[in-house]
């Protein structure tokens, strides 16, 4: 079976949450990979809601969340990515963000990444995890290119629902190589057991399928790991990797964080106009008509419904 002409006969499956943390540390590479495959192959992001509707309320929401907030600064110190320097609390459900990062994404595969992205930026820098679908819409009012209104009325859509409970699905019928998994990182992505007793993909893992095979690669993992796994399909795929200079690779994200500004980006730093969020782990940087709409800026919208 052969690709139509007009799309890539490779897909690549991210397995994510728009709250995940390891998801969030794993941002460097993916930016990095995407650039590397663009035009070659198909993303996907399938969105396993990592908060579910059906998990038990914490005795203690206090205890939780400094337990939570612990969790995320140990994955941080691995990562290196940016950590809120409070967090206000674990959030109820990824629900509502998962709704509007799918949502988004029926507006282009650019509006939907900087909405992912903001999404991310709401739990991981501001503390303040976009978990009801009015704070995940004020989250991302100002986007570049978002029709708000729009979106509005998709993330409420019973299509995008079924978009996402079919994403919940799928994220819960993990391929077998991923269900023992073993290696050197400090989270290998063995497949997550389930309180009905199946499995879930561990959060992120990449899919890479083509109509010759697939290959998974759980957890967070290297740059070489994941192009590897495409080599290995598709001799040749990926492409050496090639920065940007400072200034364009921030005009073109909108937001870097500082692992991210080694494998993207070339030249000096910062650049001009760039603006600075401090966080618990280096700073954000946001491009300045990014930071006009941001909620972390005193440019941006404080976010609430």
């Amino acid at each position: 079976m052969t690709a139509p002409p007009d799309r890539p006969a490779v897909e690549v499956v991210e397995y994510t949450d728009p709250l995940c943390p390891w998801s969030w540390g794993s941002e460097p590479v993916f930016r990095r990979l995407r650039a590397a495959l663009a035009g070659r192959a198909r993303w996907r992001r399938v969105y396993c809601v990592l908060f579910d509707h059906d998990d038990d309320p914490a005795p203690d929401p206090a205890a939780e969340t400094a337990w939570y907030a612990r969790y995320v600064e140990d994955i941080s110190g691995h990562t290196h990515a940016p950590r809120a320097v409070r967090l206000s609390r674990v959030a109820a459900s990824s629900w509502p963000s998962s709704l509007v990062a799918k949502a988004a994404e029926r507006q282009g595969a650019e509006v939907g990444a900087r909405v992912l992205r903001r999404l991310r930026e709401t739990v991981f820098v501001l503390g303040e995890p976009a978990d009801t679908l009015a704070l995940a819409l004020a989250a991302v009012r100002g986007v570049p290119g978002l029709d708000g209104e729009r979106l509005a009325g998709d993330a409420a859509s019973d299509a995008v629902l079924e978009e996402v409970r079919a994403d919940r699905a799928e994220a819960r019928r993990p391929v077998r190589e991923v269900l023992s998994v073993r290696g050197g990182s400090p989270h290998p992505g063995t497949a997550k057991e389930t309180l009905d007793g199946g499995f879930r993909y561990a959060l992120p893992t990449l899919l890479v399928r083509t109509a010759a095979g697939h290959r998974a690669v759980p957890g967070w993992r290297t740059y070489e790991e994941y192009a590897s796994a495409v080599e290995e399909l598709c001799p040749g795929l990926p492409r050496a990797p090639v920065t940007l200079p400072a200034a364009e690779a921030l005009a073109r994200y909108r937001s870097l964080t500082d692992p991210e500004r080694g494998p993207l980006t070339h030249g000096p730093w910062p650049v001009a106009g760039a603006v600075r969020v401090a966080t618990g782990n280096g700073p954000l940087w946001l491009h300045a008509e990014e930071a006009a709409t941001h909620p972390a800026t005193d440019g941006g919208a404080p976010l609430r419904p």
